[in-house]
C-alpha cells in the first residue's frame, strides 16, 4: 500500500512541525472544505464570524485534512474546520503540536466507498474486490474507512491497485471506467454515487462500530496565545449548529446561504446535511466526545494504522492532543 507516500507526509510534517508563524493581530485564516456544507457557513457569508471575532478572517479551502496540517505547520492557518481523524493522527503522530479544540461533526454516511456500477460487487461477495483498483485519498478519513471496510469483508488491501487521489478525483476517474471504486467525501461522494454503489450505509458502518466525525484542530501555540479568540470561534460555531438544529423555519433561511457558500445547489446541500449530526456543546464536553471520547479514539485509530502499515509509530497517549478549554469557557459564556 502507500506506506512510502505516507512515511514521506510524516517526515514533511515532522520538519516543519516547529514553523509556526506568529499571529498578526489584525487577522487569522481558517481553513475549510468546498461542497461540505456546514451550518458555520451562514456566519462566514453574512460576516457575522468576523464580526463576532473582532479580526479580519481569512476563509481558504482545502481538498483534504492532509493539507490542513502542512498549512498549520507551515503557520499559514490557525484555525481548521472539520479536519478529518486520521489525517490529524498523521501530523500529531510526527510530532507536530497540533490539539483538538472540539468536534466539528458526526457523519458515518457522508464519507464512504463506492463500486462501480459496470462491476456486480455488493456486501454478499466483496471478496471479489481483491486485485482491484481504487481511487482512496491518502491520510484521510475516506482512506481509514475503506481500510476498515475491507477488513470487516475480508479483503486483503495488500493486492489491490491503490491510488492517491483527491474525492472530486476520484470521483472523475469512477465515472470514466479508469478505477473500480473511490472514496471520498463531500460533493466528490455524492458525484461518485451517479455512477456506482455503497457496501455499507451509515448506519451498518456505526452498528460495526466505525464512526465517522471530523475536529476542529488547531496548532497548540496558536490555541495557547488565543485561548480567547478560539473560545469565540467555537460559541459561534455552536451558535450556527444550534440554529441549524432549532426547527424547519432557521433551514429554511440557513440553507441558500450555505449552499451557494458551499458552492452546492440547494438539493445537494440539503442532502448532505441530512447526513450530518452537530452534537450541542454540553454533549460535546461529555464522555462520548471532547469528555474522553476522542482522545481514545484517536489512540484507536493511531493503532490501527500503525497495525496496518500506514503509521510507522504512534503515541502512547493523545490525551494532550484534546484541549478542552476554549469549549468548556463556551458553556461559560
Amino acid at each position: 500500500m502507500k506506506r512510502s507516500k505516507l512515511t514521506g507526509l510524516l517526515l514533511g510534517t515532522a520538519l516543519i512541525a516547529g514553523a509556526q508563524g506568529a499571529l498578526a493581530e489584525d487577522q487569522i485564516t481558517i481553513a475549510y472544505f468546498l461542497e461540505w456544507a456546514m451550518p458555520f457557513e451562514y456566519a462566514k457569508a453574512t460576516g457575522d464570524m468576523e464580526k463576532a471575532l473582532g479580526v479580519k478572517i481569512n476563509w481558504r479551502a482545502f481538498d483534504t485534512g492532509t493539507a490542513m496540517s502542512a498549512a498549520m505547520a507551515s503557520g499559514d492557518v490557525q484555525l481548521a474546520i472539520s479536519q478529518g481523524v486520521p489525517p490529524f493522527i498523521v501530523a500529531a503522530s510526527a510530532g507536530q503540536d497540533l490539539q483538538v479544540v472540539d468536534v466539528a461533526v458526526s457523519y458515518s454516511g457522508n464519507d464512504n466507498c463506492v463500486v462501480s456500477d459496470k462491476l456486480e460487487i455488493t456486501k454478499d461477495n466483496a471478496k471479489e474486490l481483491a486485485g482491484k483498483k481504487v481511487a482512496v485519498p491518502i491520510g484521510t478519513a475516506a482512506q481509514y474507512d475503506f481500510l476498515k471496510q475491507m477488513a470487516h469483508f475480508g479483503v486483503d488491501t495488500s493486492g489491490m491497485q491503490i491510488v492517491d487521489m483527491a474525492p472530486p478525483d476520484g470521483a472523475a476517474a469512477l465515472a470514466q471506467g479508469n478505477v473500480d471504486m473511490a472514496c471520498g467525501f463531500g460533493g466528490g461522494l455524492q458525484r461518485m454515487e451517479e455512477h456506482g454503489h455503497v457496501l455499507m450505509t451509515g448506519a451498518e458502518k456505526d452498528a460495526i462500530g466505525l464512526h465517522v466525525y471530523d475536529v476542529i484542530s488547531a496548532p497548540a501555540k496558536f490555541v495557547d496565545a488565543q485561548p480567547e479568540l478560539v473560545t469565540k470561534f467555537l460559541k459561534v460555531m455552536h451558535e450556527m449548529n444550534d440554529k441549524w438544529n432549532s426547527g424547519d423555519a432557521a433551514k429554511a433561511e440557513m440553507l441558500p446561504v450555505i449552499a451557494k457558500d458551499a458552492g452546492m445547489d440547494l438539493a445537494a446541500a440539503k442532502s448532505m446535511l441530512a447526513g450530518f449530526s452537530f452534537p450541542s456543546v454540553a454533549d460535546d464536553l461529555g464522555p462520548v466526545w471532547m469528555g474522553g471520547g476522542v482522545a481514545a479514539n484517536l489512540k484507536d485509530v493511531a493503532d490501527f494504522f500503525v497495525k496496518t502499515g500506514n503509521v510507522p509509530k504512534a503515541r502512547d497517549s493523545y490525551d494532550d492532543a484534546v484541549n478542552i478549554g476554549p469549549l468548556k469557557a463556551v458553556q461559560g459564556m
